[in-house]
């Protein structure tokens, strides 16, 4: 056990240890007699210390065992212990001398049946119920055509293959993916870790963030999908700024992930479609609204010409403007010369009667001089007055030209013209886009064609095929009754099993007559 202090006291054959040595081989003892075991209890008192360590109790109705995980071990746990849960903790039971205490040092913690799992399921759904977590305000609307859609899911199971396959029928999308282990231990933390990645990522950076997030993962047992009920998980996806759609199991599973995400699928291909539209109904709606906008400017237009039809047939005729204003033109314009003569007369009669009183030689020289004046005046007062007729009979003329209906006919004219240019640039920028779309399409399918096995053809390979399937070994071939191998041109049929014939040697020549 130890080694026995080599002086005892006189009359003592018994030997003494030291308190160390006692620990020591208490411990030695424990470590050897038990090794590695498993121990089925109750989690009592849970602490988690500064350090990071983790202790607590696994008791039944009788005794208590201490337990102890260090930091280290916590990530490796599949399920943390809480109070109150039935448990199976595996480790080493060890014991600290220091308080003179045993322990057992675990390193794994199982779940004791899906009771317990419910349990705690149940427990863990009722606190995050009353924060609030499940609240039907808090979740998002999803966006209708995403551009860069986020998977965060195994690599290699059928579920990346399944959302990928549906996303190309209904709406090709870009697709980042995330791999993350779907169940065990590390299930939890890398889901977690890769919807907050996502949500790190700068929008229109080099590596664009996504629209719209997709945790996904196929059918299981309730242990297999436990990873998805941690914590961690859940509030990873509540705080997602990242609109997120679940899609963990079938249509029956349900998991603390689908009550926090924004929308629940029933499988990983229906999540695909959740995500998208089918491309080919939105072209049709497009078409449709297309047609319906281009009826209803035509029909607009229309109703906008008949109401200037209609206003135009109520304005007067131009004529009947006019009538009025030409007879009092033609009046005056009668008028003048009679005003004229008759104020000329009533001038020179003042004049007579004022050149009576004056001397004969001043009278005349006045009256000559008046007379000039006056012949001076109505020299420069005709024009005057005939420029002034002329002034007045062009304004009136560009008022009866702007009277027509030759200026509401010229509007007309001016927005049919427009309307039929919006209706040209309408056209033409439906057809551009139709013609972008088509060519997308037809990249696409060219894209299709490369990747297919025909273009590996044109380079030189060739592809075997024995009994209608394809042959990859020398075994197949020789086994098979026939082949078939398809070249880029076409297929060729030969024997299979037998040797190819030995070539033909060269006859020799025939010996040549004398005659």
């Amino acid at each position: 056990m130890s080694e026995l202090i080599d002086d005892p006291r006189p009359g003592q054959n018994m030997p003494e240890y030291t308190v160390s040595e006692v620990s020591g081989a208490v411990k030695k003892t424990l470590e050897g007699e038990f090794g590695r075991i498993r121990v089925r209890g109750e989690v009592g008192r849970v602490f988690r210390a500064r350090s990071g360590h983790l202790y607590y109790d696994v008791k039944d109705d009788r005794n208590v065992l201490a337990c102890t995980t260090w930091k280290g071990q916590i990530g490796q746990l599949s399920v943390v212990p809480e109070e109150g849960l039935e448990v199976v903790v595996t480790g080493r039971m060890t014991a600290f001398g220091g308080q003179s205490k045993y322990n057992l040092n675990v390193d794994e913690v199982t779940v004791a049946g899906e009771g317990a799992l419910m349990a705690m399921l149940e427990k863990r759904k009722k606190a995050l119920a009353a924060e609030g977590l499940f609240d039907p305000a808090r979740k998002r609307p999803l966006p209708y055509l995403p551009d860069v859609i986020g998977v965060i899911t195994s690599p290699s199971g059928a579920v990346i293959r399944d959302i990928l396959h549906r996303l190309r029928d209904r709406f090709p999308r870009k697709v980042l993916i995330w791999p993350v282990a779907v169940q065990g231990a590390a299930c939890a933390p890398e889901v977690a870790r890769a919807i907050a990645g996502f949500n790190a990522l700068t929008p229109g950076g080099a590596l664009p963030r996504p629209d719209l997030l997709i945790v996904a993962r196929g059918g299981g047992s309730i242990e297999d999908l436990w990873g998805f009920n941690e914590e961690i998980v859940a509030r990873a996806a509540a705080a997602s700024d990242i609109p997120l759609i679940s899609a963990v199991g079938h249509e029956t599973d349900t998991t603390l992930i689908d009550y926090v995400s924004d929308r629940r699928a029933p499988t990983p291909t229906a999540a695909a479609e959740i995500a998208v539209p089918v491309r080919l109904e939105l072209l049709g709606w497009v078409g449709d609204a297309q047609g319906r906008m281009s009826r209803a400017m035509l029909q607009r237009m229309q109703t906008r010409d008949q109401r200037l039809r209609d206003l135009a047939r109520a304005l007067p005729r131009p004529d009947a403007l006019l009538s009025g204003p030409v007879q009092w033109l033609d009046l005056m314009a009668d008028r003048l010369p009679r005003a004229l003569t008759r104020s000329v007369d009533l001038r020179r009669g003042r004049l007579i009667e004022s050149a009576a009183s004056l001397r004969p030689g001043l009278l005349a020289r006045s009256v000559a001089e008046e007379r000039r004046r006056f012949e001076d005046v109505a020299k420069g007062l005709a024009p005057c007055l005939l420029r002034l007729v002329d002034r007045k009979r062009e304004a009136l003329a560009r008022r009866a030209d702007r009277l027509t209906i030759k200026p509401i006919e010229r509007d007309l004219a001016v927005k049919r013209e427009r309307l039929e240019t919006l209706s040209r640039r309408m056209s033409a920028a439906g057809q551009t886009q139709v013609r972008d779309w088509r060519a997308r399409i037809d990249a696409l399918d060219r894209l299709r064609e490369t990747l297919g096995y025909r273009e590996t053809l044109r380079r030189g390979y060739a592809v075997v095929r024995g009994d209608g399937e394809v042959v990859t070994t020398q075994k197949a071939a020789k086994s098979a009754a026939a082949l078939e191998i398809e070249f880029a041109d076409g297929r060729l049929s030969i024997g299979a099993g037998s040797k190819p014939a030995p070539k033909a040697r060269p006859k020799p020549p025939e010996q040549g007559t004398l005659f």
